[in-house]
């Protein structure tokens, strides 16, 4: 059994990671579902870059003009976005 630590956490057991393929810098969904949670690795990573670019153009859109991440947005962002493609990278190489 596992346990949800004071700041709501909690340790994916290793037969789950591995069957699931969730290694470190995985992102997943975390959703209620009939009253459960559930997580769901997310597989694609351009879906992913697709879904941060959107909700980057969302919060810009309610403060000024929104540019694409190369042209003037956050750097944060852009360095995100870089990492989640060089993980994929990886990924896809083994």
């Amino acid at each position: 059994m596992v346990k949800v630590d004071s700041k709501g956490r909690i340790v994916l057991p290793k037969e789950v990671r591995e069957r699931l393929n969730i290694t470190p810098g995985t992102e997943v969904d975390i959703h209620e579902k009939d009253g459960k949670a559930v997580v769901e690795p997310e597989d694609d990573p351009e879906q992913i870059i697709g879904r941060m670019d959107q909700l980057i153009a969302e919060a810009s859109s309610e403060r000024e003009e929104v540019k694409p991440l190369d042209e003037g947005t956050d750097p944060i962002a852009k360095k995100h976005r870089d990492a989640i493609r060089r993980g994929a990278e990886e990924n896809s190489d083994e």
